[in-house]
């Protein structure tokens, strides 16, 4: 009962974006876990060519704050409307209209843009509905939404593919209308105030710090994205359902631990959260790049898979940089657009890193790869003790 008058006592825009939230959240699920089979089967892709779909991919990310800058003139919830338009259109594409790998490179651009737009939206809206100073606990809470839209999307496929004889049409269909589901309801949010030409393009030096942050997430992220399942699949030689098993174990996980960590950016404040994280990641990449060559390998799994499982929970120490952003921005229409400039300088270093790291991990072995993210993180150690909150400065 409690869980029921919470939701009661909550405010209709908040209910709202909850439920877009949990809709759109089982959409990106849905398509996410079936994407490499509905590749592997449609196209039989190479290597070169699985490989290079990681750019039109990851592109959007880069090009998020120019499509925002383009649509100035939307608020903040009317763009998150925008956003998942473009995510289903995408979505629909994919499962109905990919005639040849070509095509569905256009129609992947297309879906992975709805995707990545949402992204400092979803932030942004998310600590517009924060009671003051709990702007950690509400992103947590959402965050946790999402957990639970993650691991109810991932479900729906499993059986839908074991029972009921779906198709990768169905997939995308369903994906498609969830999607369209979290339109309309975030179209019913009542839009906020638009601020006249709102500077999307324009870097801030008093946002340096943030966008340092920024620079050392983008490179970090590319550990847990890329490397790490390397570790697994290719040097442990682990099969894809030990994979699955533990993103869904990392997602039950999640559920508890992200309103947690929101609770603990707002008790504690965002550099120690920063700060510990880095330590953290610390210990991490050396587990990731070393167990191998201190333990047996079944002992060496063990830990490889609990470092795995440790990163994918400080992954969601995002919402610190995003509250930290709120916190000293000049003015409240600053915060939008220095999250989205976000995306797109953590999008520039994560495809660079990636780049990078390849070519270590090719040249001289994975663990060196390891130690390069040890090193980001020592780095982003002493960042995160630069961080102060100074009293709020108005324009």
């Amino acid at each position: 009962m409690n869980f029921i008058s919470r939701i009661k006592q909550s405010s209709r825009e908040l209910v709202l974006f909850a439920t877009a939230a949990l809709a759109l959240g089982m959409a990106f699920s849905m398509v996410d876990s079936t994407f490499n089979n509905f590749l592997n089967e449609k196209f039989a892709l190479s290597g070169f060519q699985r490989s290079f779909l990681e750019f039109p991919r990851e592109l959007p990310g880069f090009l998020v704050v120019f499509v925002s800058a383009a649509f100035w003139f939307l608020s903040s919830r009317r763009l998150a409307v925008v956003a998942m338009i473009f995510g289903a259109i995408g979505a629909a594409l994919i499962g109905f209209a990919s005639s040849s790998y070509g095509v569905m490179i256009t129609w992947l651009f297309i879906y992975s843009l709805g995707n990545h737009l949402f992204m400092p939206i979803a932030t942004t809206v998310g600590m517009e509905l924060a009671r003051e100073g709990q702007d950690g606990r509400r992103l947590g809470q959402l965050n946790s939404i999402r957990n639970v839209a993650v691991i109810m999307g991932s479900f729906i496929v499993a059986v839908g593919f074991k029972y009921l004889g779906f198709t990768f049409q169905h997939t995308y269909a369903i994906a498609a209308t969830l999607l369209l589901v979290a339109a309309v309801l975030l179209f019913s949010m009542t839009p906020e105030p638009i601020a006249e030409k709102r500077g999307f393009l324009q870097l801030r030096k008093e946002y340096n710090l943030f966008y340092v942050l920024n620079v050392l997430s983008g490179a970090r992220k590319q550990l847990f994205i890329t490397f790490a399942p390397w570790v697994l699949v290719s040097v442990l030689k682990q099969p894809t359902q030990i994979m699955a098993t533990l993103f869904t174990i990392g997602g039950v996980i999640g559920i508890l631990f992200q309103p947690l960590l929101g609770w603990a950016i707002d008790k504690f404040g965002e550099r120690v959260v920063l700060a510990s994280e880095a330590v953290i990641l610390i210990f991490v990449c050396f587990g990731y790049g070393f167990a191998t060559f201190i333990f047996p390998e079944n002992i060496a799994f063990l830990v490889v898979c609990a470092a795995f499982l440790i990163d994918q929970m400080i992954f969601s120490v995002s919402m610190a940089r995003a509250t930290y952003m709120k916190k000293i921005a000049l003015q409240p229409d600053h915060i939008q657009p220095a999250l989205t400039a976000a995306v797109t300088i953590d999008h520039v270093f994560s495809i660079s890193a990636a780049l990078l790291g390849g070519l270590v991990w090719n040249a001289f072995g994975f663990q060196y790869v390891f130690l390069f993210g040890a090193g980001i993180a020592v780095i982003n150690f002493f960042v995160a003790l630069r961080v102060k909150l100074p009293q709020k400065i108005t324009a």
